[in-house]
């Protein structure tokens, strides 16, 4: 066993961890999407509270992982890891700046609303664009890095996959940020 390999488990095992919190705040995303009480929202914002926890360690364990094998195998100057430093700086920097800050605000919505149904404000917060393309631009950021550690192209073409990926993130996301046809359709007229 030689050191690049036992590194690159260390940052395979950051990668997976980074990858599990994401798909566990996904669920999260979607039931606090689908709930109609406060009583069904609160433990899913507790769920997605405590695991935002997770990406800071990922975060620095790729960094960390990454820049020792960078440098003691690569060069700095190789463009799809540089390319791929910017990506893990979005993924750093948009999560708690953007999706935690949002975070914030549902919880306040959801505090605000008290127990019962949940109300129009609380329902919109569910489905913010601040949650939800976060969480999916940054999950499709980290497939389109993996992209580039496995193919190694160059800096054009790493670039341009991180760029498809947020698009295709954005895309994915966006969906899930309209409100569902239950609540746009017109209420009945009262029986009179």
């Amino acid at each position: 066993m030689d050191t690049y390999h036992v590194v690159l488990y260390v940052h395979l095992l950051a990668l997976l961890l980074g990858m599990m919190a994401g798909g566990v705040l996904v669920v999260c995303l979607l039931q606090l999407r689908a709930a109609t009480t406060l009583e069904s929202a609160v433990p899913w914002a507790m769920v997605a509270g405590k695991t935002e926890k997770a990406f800071p360690i990922a975060v620095v364990g790729l960094f960390g992982t990454g820049a020792y094998m960078t440098s003691h195998f690569w060069t700095w100057s190789t463009g799809w890891i540089d390319v791929s430093i910017v990506g893990l700086a979005i993924l750093a920097l948009q999560g708690p700046l953007v999706g935690g800050r949002t975070a914030k605000k549902l919880e306040h919505a959801l505090t605000a609303n008290g127990p019962g149904r949940l109300g129009v404000e609380a329902r919109k917060m569910t489905r913010h664009p601040g949650l939800w393309v976060t969480e999916f631009t940054n999950l499709a950021l980290v497939c389109g890095i993996v992209w580039n550690m496995t193919e190694k192209p160059g800096t054009g073409s790493a670039i341009l996959s991180l760029v498809v990926a947020y698009l295709v993130g954005t895309a994915i996301a966006t969906r899930f940020t309209k409100a569902p046809s239950a609540e746009l359709a017109p209420a009945a007229e009262p029986a009179g």
